[in-house]
């Protein structure tokens, strides 16, 4: 006769996997919103689509985009490392 699995061991491996999928960073997709609203902004500056002006526009968009994405990564890598190199502080 087989022996089943206790269950609470089958939650407390359900509870892990779930809150493991918790603690992934990963940055939010770009979506199409998110390009309208990069072509929203650039023509609210009276500037017409397909102008080097807006390009540039769009470019600057683009770079305020990385940095913002840049600086939180930056500041999640320092908080892991910051609760490594201290972990009698909560």
């Amino acid at each position: 006769m087989r022996q089943k699995a206790p269950t609470h061991l089958i939650a407390l491996a359900v509870i892990g996997l779930s809150l493991s999928a918790c603690a992934s960073h990963n940055p939010p997709p770009v979506t199409a919103q998110g390009v309208d609203d990069d072509d929203a902004y650039c023509r609210a500056n009276n500037v017409q689509a397909g102008s080097p002006e807006y390009i540039a526009c769009r470019k600057d968009r683009d770079v305020q985009r990385n940095a913002a994405q840049a600086k939180a990564d930056r500041r999640q890598r320092d908080l892991g490392e910051y609760m490594l190199n201290h972990p009698d502080r909560p």
